[in-house]
């Protein structure tokens, strides 16, 4: 049997479609995320960002692979059903950490998540995966925004830097260029979510989020974790997140001592 915050068809869902939303997946643990996000934003690590570009207001941050260090995080890693979910959604017999990651607009940002796939961005390789968005506010308008089945397409969408609007690797002929999903008319979907609500996306979906023009902070938690099939996987040029000296081999299951194993069946 799922876990009882699934069921069957939920499973199924997420297989055909990659992307579904579990309510209150982390509604146990926000205080706690809420109190790491602050500790993050006082402490930023090295990959920490300000998202804007001329011209924009407000402020978007974002920070990820900061879990080893903020013990908030890393409690919720643990003792969260997370893990177990996520070997459900991916059909997996384990479930292993990829990274932690953070994304806050402030009240009255304007920049929009632009759309991606994070797949592209990273060295790891297999279908077996899953991200969960989790806000830690009330969202209607800033919450995540994912296209159904893009997981499935021929080509990955082409990984564009953020900012400087132009694109993250030099091979553009492997990648399909980024699409309009509002002007194709794409299967945009989205849902007004309560803290601890997660969002639950396949690796390979097309995703984005509106800017912050509400009056109250948009903090969002989110948790990347791989399943059976995970392997190493080289791309031509340093991936998001980089984990320099990581020391791995194509084709490698990604080292356990680095990315822990936190659920078996």
């Amino acid at each position: 049997m799922p876990h009882p915050l699934l069921t069957h068809d939920m499973i199924d869902t997420y297989q055909r479609d990659g992307v579904i939303v579990i309510r209150g997946l982390f509604k146990d643990h926000v205080e706690t995320l809420r109190k790491g996000v602050a500790r993050n934003m006082a402490e930023p690590g090295p990959f920490a960002s300000e998202n804007k570009k001329d011209g924009e207001t407000g402020r978007f941050f974002d920070d990820y692979c900061n879990w080893q260090r903020i013990d908030e995080f890393a409690e919720v890693i643990e003792k969260s059903p997370a893990a177990e979910v996520a070997a459900d959604l991916m059909g997996s017999q384990s479930t292993q950490v990829f990274h932690d990651h953070i994304l806050v607009k402030e009240p009255g940002t304007s920049m929009a998540t632009p759309w991606h796939t994070d797949g592209p961005y990273y060295f790891v390789d297999g279908v077996q995966n899953v991200s969960f968005w989790s806000p830690l506010d009330p969202v209607k308008e800033a919450a995540l925004r994912c296209v159904a089945g893009s997981h499935a397409w021929e080509k990955p969408v082409m990984p564009m830097r953020w900012v400087a609007n132009e694109s993250y690797f030099p091979n553009k002929d492997d990648y399909m260029p980024v699409p309009d999903p509002e002007a194709e008319g794409m299967d945009i979907r989205e849902w007004e979510m309560e803290p601890g609500d997660a969002v639950a996306f396949n690796y390979a979906i097309l995703h984005g989020a509106r800017g912050n023009t509400s009056q109250t902070r948009r903090r969002a938690f989110s948790l990347r974790l791989l399943g059976d099939d995970a392997r190493y996987v080289e791309r031509p040029g340093p991936t998001s997140p980089p984990f320099p000296e990581h020391g791995m081999n194509e084709g490698e299951r990604l080292r356990e001592d680095w990315f822990p194993v936190i659920y078996r069946r």
